[in-house]
């Protein structure tokens, strides 16, 4: 999996009385820093205006302008202060920008505080961000509240800001597929479609019986499908599986992918049972797990819910995520629990390869040899990130917290992949998430990366968050 890094259109903000050299080293610097960090930059050629700064109004509007000609090329601006700029020209240049801003302040040093050295933009600053306020204009502002380019500080900003920015970019034109009406006993993953739409999210359905025929129409000599195969089998461990369904196993995740292609989905919520099982005679979590592995973003039980908070934890961590159940206590642990699911995990968060196996509880249903495709194995130890989503009233309420996958030991008869989780204040947590009508499924990436997530859901994209 590769992550692209945000491009940045940089906006310099100037005091006519300053001195030149401030603006003319600041976008040298700053370019050079940015595209250091892998990022590319778009700004104003240093002849529109003085120095390509923005102090008036008028030379606002023209930088407005160059947005607007830039629109599309662009994920976030960094509105850089290498002293103290013009309020006014900033809200002309960056009211329609349409992407997040943070706000980055030059350091004043204290060998050059004369009227001609100094920048003023720890105080410029304050005054950027008053005004943005008073027009309703969203922005971010990280600390320390001023920051050399060429400082470690800023470069854990922009980290920050470039997370920020792959969310709130991502989360405005997501399209999330419904493969499949939501499982009849599972009123646990209710969604409110109109509600999604409102805030920029499609959601597409299709059913099964579609999907279905598509699998026993596929050719066996389709190149689609050797390839898919191909994969499955270095992907997983196959000892003891029948050649039929691993066959068919194969047919479904060519569909799926064409499904995926088809309707230019950024994540996807499958019913897996009991016709997948009835039917096909498989299980599809070893699909799920091998989709998500890749990036395809993919959740189980028609989860859409949890699909969209997959993705969001997906494009802020640049790593893959996963859909689980909170499932088991550990022993007596307050603070632990085991978070569970029948094989959707991605191998990148596993300790090995997993093994395909025959689905332990749904043969109790539809009989021995008839649900292939569960993927046993564990969670590797690590940080993470978790959250969910649930939908009322028309709004978009997410919870989000962290924690971290410990080497804890889980019985070899625990079927599926599971991992101990540690989470501090489990028990308050567990309250929250009862109490307030979320899911059974919670979405997990690793790493941490709860806080630029949460800004881009509430400030950038008027979601509800509630932190454990």
């Amino acid at each position: 999996m590769q992550t692209r890094k945000t491009t940045f259109a940089v906006f310099f903000g100037n005091r006519g009385f300053f001195p030149a050299s401030l603006q003319e080293s600041a976008r040298r610097e700053m370019a050079e820093v940015l595209e250091g960090l892998g990022h590319e930059v778009l700004s104003l050629d240093a002849d529109v205006t003085r120095y390509g700064a923005v102090e008036t109004p008028a030379e606002g509007e023209l930088y407005a302008r160059f947005l607007q000609e830039n629109r599309g090329e662009y994920g976030g601006v960094i509105l850089c202060l290498p002293n103290f700029g013009d309020e006014t020209g900033a809200v002309a240049a960056l009211k329609d920008a349409g992407v997040p801003i943070l706000i980055q302040a030059y350091p004043d040093e204290l060998d050059k505080m004369a009227p001609e050295l100094r920048r003023d933009a720890f105080c410029g600053k304050f005054s950027i961000m008053d005004v943005f306020y008073q027009y309703d204009l969203q922005f971010t502002a990280l600390q320390p509240h001023t920051v050399h380019p060429r400082s470690a500080a800023f470069a854990e900003n922009v980290d920050y800001f470039d997370r920020l920015c792959r969310v709130v970019g991502g989360m405005k034109d997501m399209v999330v597929g419904a493969i499949g009406a939501r499982t009849t006993a599972f009123k646990t993953v209710r969604i409110d479609e109109l509600a999604l739409q409102r805030h920029g999210i499609t959601m597409e359905t299709l059913d099964l019986s579609g999907i279905f025929a598509r699998v026993r129409a596929l050719d066996g000599g389709d190149e689609r499908l050797k390839a898919k195969l191909a994969t499955l089998r270095n992907y997983v461990s196959w000892e003891g599986v029948p050649g039929e369904a691993i066959d068919t196993l194969g047919r479904l995740g060519v569909v799926l992918d064409a499904v995926v292609e088809e309707y230019a989905l950024d994540a996807v919520a499958i019913r897996c049972w009991l016709e997948m099982q009835e039917q096909l005679g498989i299980s599809p979590c070893v699909l799920i797990s091998e989709m998500n592995n890749r990036g395809v973003v993919t959740a189980c039980e028609v989860d859409v819910g949890n699909a969209v908070a997959m993705y969001g934890l997906h494009l802020a961590s640049g790593q893959v995520s996963t859909c689980l159940d909170w499932n088991n206590n550990y022993g007596d642990e307050p603070d632990k629990c085991i978070l569970f699911h029948c094989g959707p995990v991605p191998q990148r968060l596993m300790t090995a390869k997993g093994r395909v196996v025959d689905h332990a509880i749904l043969a109790n249903a539809v009989g021995e040899g008839r649900s292939w495709g569960c993927n046993v194995g564990r969670i590797k130890p690590g940080p993470f990130t978790y959250g969910s989503l649930m939908t009322e009233d028309g709004l978009l309420k997410f919870y989000l917290g962290e924690g971290r996958f410990t080497g804890d030991p889980i019985p070899d008869d625990f079927f599926g992949c599971g991992g101990v989780a540690e989470i501090e204040g489990l028990q308050d947590a567990l309250q929250t998430i009862g109490y307030g009508g979320y899911r059974h499924h919670t979405s997990v990436t690793p790493g941490r990366v709860l806080a630029p997530v949460c800004e881009a859901f509430e400030n950038y994209l008027g979601y509800e968050v509630t932190l454990l």
